[in-house]
């Protein structure tokens, strides 16, 4: 992943290292800095670089989501570079870089840091961290990694919220980072439900892998949290649902408080005609407090968890390998949302004195072979 970090600063006449992507012609920029590689040890760290630009102004990005840099003490005299790199959580190493720009001139400075002595998450063997939003920064999503769909409500399944982009028409917000979580507020203003609903790499997604997230959910009747996948740029007039396929990790409605389930749903197995593949079960406080969902999504099996117990166990074998059976072979990207009402989440009513309410994701990760 790309992440950018531009900044412009006027030149300072300090450090002097060069190196291959310097500009040496008169008529062009050169940039030097205090050193050229950065060494990170497993626990990541911080670390200064002087740098001279003989610009006026100079830039930089960085190539490797677990690096931040900023430029510090810029003046007409002086300025250095700060590389943060975040604490490596795999038992592989890993390398990125920050690149300077001045003008067409260009300076990289390597990055590259130990591996960890055991893996700060955990994995099936043989799955490796490739993305992760642990919402330890910031106070809103991070728009390269997420985004809101905007629906009036009754878009889907008779629902009675009006989902936004992070705000409300008055202000207030739908979804925030908070305290090392994200949390997806629903409530209700000037008459109207509002509450969010968000995407991650809606893109890209991924194809197979073991997918975890850790979800408290709220109480009231009428609501309904999710944690699901939905496959990227689907054809909806040639693959509609439910033929495109549906993978649902997680679901609750509190009006049967703590029962969370799980399901898939294709062609030939979906809840219009009662044949969808489907698992519940009861749980202690799942309102209320954190519980772990996850999905082991191959190319031939499909299983849910709760807690790291199975929940619901599927296979291509047991139900067909036909698209109608079985479209679980492109990427899916994943979903969380808070609905309130609905065919399921209102099916005996809401009770409005429960609002506002608020689902909270402490993490979610994503590990692939």
């Amino acid at each position: 992943m790309l992440l950018g970090f531009i900044f412009t600063l006027t030149a300072a006449l300090m450090g002097c290292s060069g190196g291959d992507d310097d500009v040496t012609s008169s008529s062009k920029p050169v940039i030097t800095v205090s050193q050229e590689s950065v060494e990170a040890t497993a626990d990541g760290g911080e670390f200064t670089i002087a740098v001279t630009s003989t610009a006026r102004e100079w830039g930089v990005y960085a190539d490797g989501d677990f690096i931040t840099p900023e430029i510090l003490n810029g003046s007409v005299t002086a300025g250095s570079l700060q590389i943060k790199v975040a604490p490596n959580p795999t038992v592989k190493e890993r390398s990125g870089s920050v690149t300077i720009m001045s003008g067409v001139a260009r300076k990289r400075i390597n990055v590259i840091q130990t591996a960890a002595e055991s893996p700060a998450y955990y994995a099936p063997e043989g799955y490796d961290l490739v993305w992760h939003d642990e919402f330890d920064s910031g106070s809103e999503l991070n728009s390269n990694d997420w985004k809101h769909e905007v629906q009036r409500k009754g878009w889907v399944n008779n629902e009675l919220q009006n989902y936004v982009n992070h705000v409300s028409p008055e202000g207030k917000l739908v979804t925030e980072i908070k305290d090392g979580t994200l949390r997806i507020h629903c409530f209700k203003e000037n008459g109207n439900i509002y509450s969010g609903r968000v995407y991650a790499h809606v893109n890209e997604g991924w194809q197979y892998g073991y997918i975890e997230a850790r979800i408290k959910l709220p109480a009231g009747k009428g609501t309904w949290p999710a944690f699901w996948m939905m496959p990227v740029g689907n054809d909806w007039s040639t693959n509609p649902w439910p033929m495109c396929g549906e993978i649902d990790i997680m679901e609750e409605v509190g009006v049967v408080p703590n029962e969370v389930s799980s399901s898939i749903h294709t062609q030939d197995y979906n809840h219009t005609k009662n044949t969808q593949k489907t698992h519940a079960m009861t749980i202690s406080k799942a309102e209320g407090e954190f519980h772990t969902y996850a999905l082991l999504w191959t190319a031939d099996e499909i299983t849910t968890y709760v807690d790291g117990q199975v929940q619901l166990n599927v296979t291509k074998s047991a139900l067909g390998s036909g698209h109608n059976q079985w479209p679980f072979h492109y990427p899916f990207y994943v979903i969380f949302n808070l609905a309130w009402g609905g065919d399921w989440g209102g099916m005996q009513g809401v009770d409005e004195t429960a609002l506002p309410i608020t689902m909270e994701v402490d993490y979610v990760r994503v590990f692939q072979k």
